[in-house]
């Protein structure tokens, strides 16, 4: 889609579960999916069990929900205490998803699950490879378990796992339901964990307050850093923003990311090199860029 100006959901070129023919990417895929080293395998097979049963039987009881606000508090303790660092929700929109798919749930609960930086410092290493796949693994689980939740109070669900979420845009899901903004690598930054996070998502219809997305000034910090763009490899990150199906924004180039990612676990070099992403950083880093920005803006007048 770059440089289209009228905009368009995205189509399939890479990491499709979908049955949508032949793919630009395809013979890539296939490489990326049978190049993982043998010790990384059970990983892998552990995601693949978690991911086993995303949906299944709702209880004939259903819940009653006249309280939308408890019930989101309720439902996001939950996700926090199967292991989420973050969650949010927002409802659904066709934008959410790939051309020619559709979904019929009214919300999305979005979970964002930190990894340990520490062993993604590694990246492009096997052991960096290993907690991606430990953390997707988790994802898996998590929206599986959720989603099973909610079909016991009696309300529609579906998880979402990783190796079969390909439809969904979960970036686009998680800055709606405020878990972050986009950050130049491409990927979503977060108040709490930067960019040290994967996310998943569960769909439902149970009745829930949603969220807005957040404005924590990841703009005023990406328009002048340089550190994503300098640590890229393969030169796959821009300076400056371009024309994508129609929305002006920041761009990877993925026919220059894709050979390196795939060549290299995962890369997640750019997520690492971000400063939002060292811990303990991200909210402090938020709010002294707020403030330069509230000194610059003209004073506003009663």
């Amino acid at each position: 889609g770059l440089g289209e100006t009228e905009p368009r959901r995205p189509s399939y070129v890479f990491h499709s579960n979908a049955k949508t023919g032949p793919l630009p990417w395809d013979r890539m895929q296939t490489v990326f999916r049978h190049s993982y080293p043998a010790r990384m395998l059970p990983a892998l097979l552990r995601s693949m069990w978690a991911a086993f049963r995303p949906q299944g039987k709702i209880a004939l009881n259903q819940r009653a929900v006249t309280d939308t606000a408890a019930m989101s508090v309720e439902i996001k303790a939950r996700a926090v205490s199967l292991g989420a660092g973050i969650v949010g929700i927002c409802e659904m929109r066709p934008d959410f998803l790939m051309a020619g798919e559709t979904s019929s749930y009214r919300y999305a609960i979005v979970l964002g699950l930190p990894m340990d930086r520490e062993a993604l410092l590694h990246a492009t290493s096997v052991r960096a490879g290993r907690e991606v796949s430990r953390v997707y693994h988790q994802c898996s689980r998590v929206t599986v378990v959720l989603a099973r939740h909610i079909r016991s109070l009696g309300w529609r669900a579906e998880g979402l796992p990783v190796n079969s979420s390909g439809k969904y845009l979960h970036i686009p899901i998680a800055i709606a339901a405020g878990l972050g903004e986009l950050g130049k690598h491409g990927s979503l930054i977060s108040r709490e964990y930067g960019s040290n996070v994967r996310l998943t998502t569960v769909l439902t219809d149970l009745p829930m307050s949603i969220d807005v997305p957040v404005d924590i000034a990841v703009e005023d910090l990406c328009s002048k850093c340089r550190l994503c763009t300098k640590a890229c490899p393969p030169g796959a990150i821009s300076d400056d923003k371009q024309m994508v199906r129609g929305v002006r924004k920041w761009y990877v180039d993925f026919d220059r990311c894709v050979p390196y990612f795939s060549d290299t676990y995962g890369c997640a070099i750019c997520l690492e090199v971000c400063p939002w992403s060292k811990p303990g950083r991200g909210p402090g880093l938020a709010e002294r860029l707020l403030a330069v920005r509230a000194r610059r803006s003209p004073a506003q007048s009663d």
